[in-house]
């Protein structure tokens, strides 16, 4: 953040869509908040007063009866006691995003001085990318920082459209996003080899993009989770109950094929713990991936995959890890996971470097008390899958700069 913010009224879009408890409303889990702090701290530091702005939740889509917006779940007066203690400095609440109230605050904000606008999804205009609403948020300070990967996938007015009221001079990325992007890029470009990416997760067309760009680019690509059970069915294999998208079979063979015709291992789980139900309580035993019986689905990779995979991952230098390997929320499916998370702390303890791309994967290694045994862990699923499938992120393009590894 190379700005001079002395005596500067610095707006600041953050990512605090934390979660909270249904009955309390108070915050379960402050990694976002606490990720968000070097910026916060740095501003003070350089004398600037901060007018932080985020979103929290989908308002608009879980309307009251009548309605109206749901103000008691939704509002981010729930977050200021958790950021409060964490900051170490009062915070004013603004109970409306623009306004006559917003504009008098923000005037009166000191040097040293806090304040957070109400959520900006309460106005229909954030996603639209309104101008005039992005307007009224720039009117507020004199210097723009955006620090929300995990919304710079969004061309919304407070991440995107905003920065067009500042010149290069007065707006900038904030470290946490700096970070996201220097990681990021630290897999994309010119990655140190043996690169192996690990890609998990329900469906494969949840991850079609990310999987075709991953091999032009790894050495080496696991697939685990339920979509590895599209590509079994695809080159024939029997797979029970197990999840399926019959209309991505034909493209699952193609990236096979596309995959050796680029000398790019593919490895699948060879063997699979199977259940006769969805559940944490049902009967589970192991079966090869290929030979499920019918009434059973695979639920996690079994221990011949677990020890191929953890081989592949100990030799990496560079690895990118997106989605788990089964239904790690159920204790009975988490081993494959955990292993998986394991080998990517061991190779990085050998002097790999390891980016965790967000979603599940984060709540694995943060599960399993492994998050500062890797390298990077990204606050941002969507914003990161995107960043990986080499799509430009529209917050990051509005700002008009570039960083590198």
């Amino acid at each position: 953040m190379n700005i001079n913010f002395s005596d500067k009224k610095v707006l600041v879009r953050v990512d605090f869509n934390v979660p909270l408890d249904k009955q309390t409303f108070e915050v379960t889990d402050d990694t976002r908040i606490r990720r968000a702090m070097p910026t916060l701290e740095g501003i003070l530091e350089g004398g600037g007063a901060i007018i932080l702005m985020s979103h929290l939740g989908r308002p608009q889509k879980a309307l009251k009866e009548d309605g109206s917006i749901d103000v008691e779940r939704f509002t981010l007066k729930n977050i200021v006691g958790k950021l409060v203690e964490i900051l170490g400095v009062e915070v004013r609440f603004c109970e409306e995003t623009v306004g006559e109230k917003a504009t008098e605050m923000a005037a009166n904000l000191k040097r040293g001085q806090v304040m957070l606008l109400e959520n900006t999804r309460f106005q229909k205009e954030e996603k639209k990318g309104d101008k005039e609403f992005a307007s009224q948020l720039a009117s507020l300070a004199d210097v723009y920082v955006n620090d929300a990967f995990g919304t710079a996938h969004r061309a919304h007015a407070s991440t995107t459209t905003v920065a067009e009221f500042f010149d290069a001079d007065h707006k900038c990325f904030g470290l946490l996003l700096e970070n996201e992007l220097r990681n990021a890029a630290r897999v994309t470009n010119n990655p140190e080899r043996p690169f192996v990416a690990i890609v998990g997760g329900a469906k494969v067309s949840d991850k079609m993009l990310l999987l075709d760009r991953l091999i032009d680019q790894v050495d080496t690509l696991i697939i685990g989770g339920g979509m590895a059970y599209t590509f079994m069915k695809a080159r024939g294999g029997q797979i029970g109950n197990s999840l399926c998208e019959e209309d991505r079979m034909a493209l699952a063979n193609e990236l096979v094929q596309k995959a050796k015709d680029k000398g790019v291992e593919l490895l699948l789980p060879s063997d699979s713990v199977v259940a006769d139900a969805f559940s944490n309580d049902a009967q589970f035993k192991v079966a090869p991936s290929d030979l499920i019986p019918d009434g059973w689905m695979g639920l996690d990779i079994g221990v011949y995959a677990q020890n191929e995979f953890s081989q592949a991952i100990n030799n990496a230098k560079t690895i990118l890890w997106n989605g788990p390997m089964g239904v790690f929320e159920m204790s009975k499916f988490a081993n494959g996971t955990k292993l998986v998370a394991q080998a990517v702390a061991d190779a990085t303890k050998n002097g790999g470097f390891s980016l965790i791309g967000g979603g599940d994967s984060v709540a694995a290694v943060n599960q399993m008390g492994l998050s500062k045994e890797v390298s990077y862990v990204s606050t941002g699923g969507g914003a990161m899958l995107e960043l990986l499938e080499g799509k430009e992120l529209p917050g990051v393009k509005a700002m008009g700069k570039t960083i590198n590894a």
